[in-house]
């Protein structure tokens, strides 16, 4: 009972008030949720629009939602299958998903990595290397993805 008040709650928010260039609603159930996120301003995502995939977890808020990109997306923390490396996205010891977090929060800091990849932290090996090294043709790579995946 607590995990469906806090979600129409968090839904209500951010149907009201969103996070600047982040939209979120339910498709269907209450669990499975959409959200889309547009590039930032100065980075090879801009004029982008990303789809993303909620599901919230039974366990919900002591389990963080599983998030993942549906809009391929060239980054060094996010996988093809849209899978994303974010310490908020995972429990404790190995994450920092904590109950007071939600998910206006979460998108929100996906917002942010995409603005500023962690190239320490790569689920993409070569595409890390490629932001350390060559920053050049990753943002080319990147607004390339960008266009041809994300724009509308």
């Amino acid at each position: 009972m607590q995990r469906v008040s806090r979600l129409t709650r968090e839904l209500s928010l951010l149907a009201t008030e969103p996070p600047p260039g982040i939209t979120c609603w339910q498709n269907g159930q209450l669990d499975d949720l959409r959200a889309q996120i547009l590039g930032g301003v100065d980075t090879p995502y801009e004029k982008g629009i990303f789809n993303l995939e909620i599901i919230v977890p039974e366990r919900y808020p002591f389990e963080p939602p599983k998030i993942r990109f549906l809009t391929p997306i060239y980054h060094p923390n996010i996988d093809s299958a849209g899978r994303i490396c974010l310490d908020v996205l995972k429990l404790p010891p190995k994450g920092a998903w904590r109950p007071s977090l939600n998910i206006s929060t979460l998108l929100t800091s996906i917002q942010l990595l995409m603005a500023e990849p962690n190239p320490d932290d790569p689920l993409m090996a070569d595409i890390s290397s490629e932001y350390k090294y060559n920053k050049q043709l990753f943002l080319h790579n990147a607004r390339a993805w960008t266009e041809k995946y994300a724009g509308q």
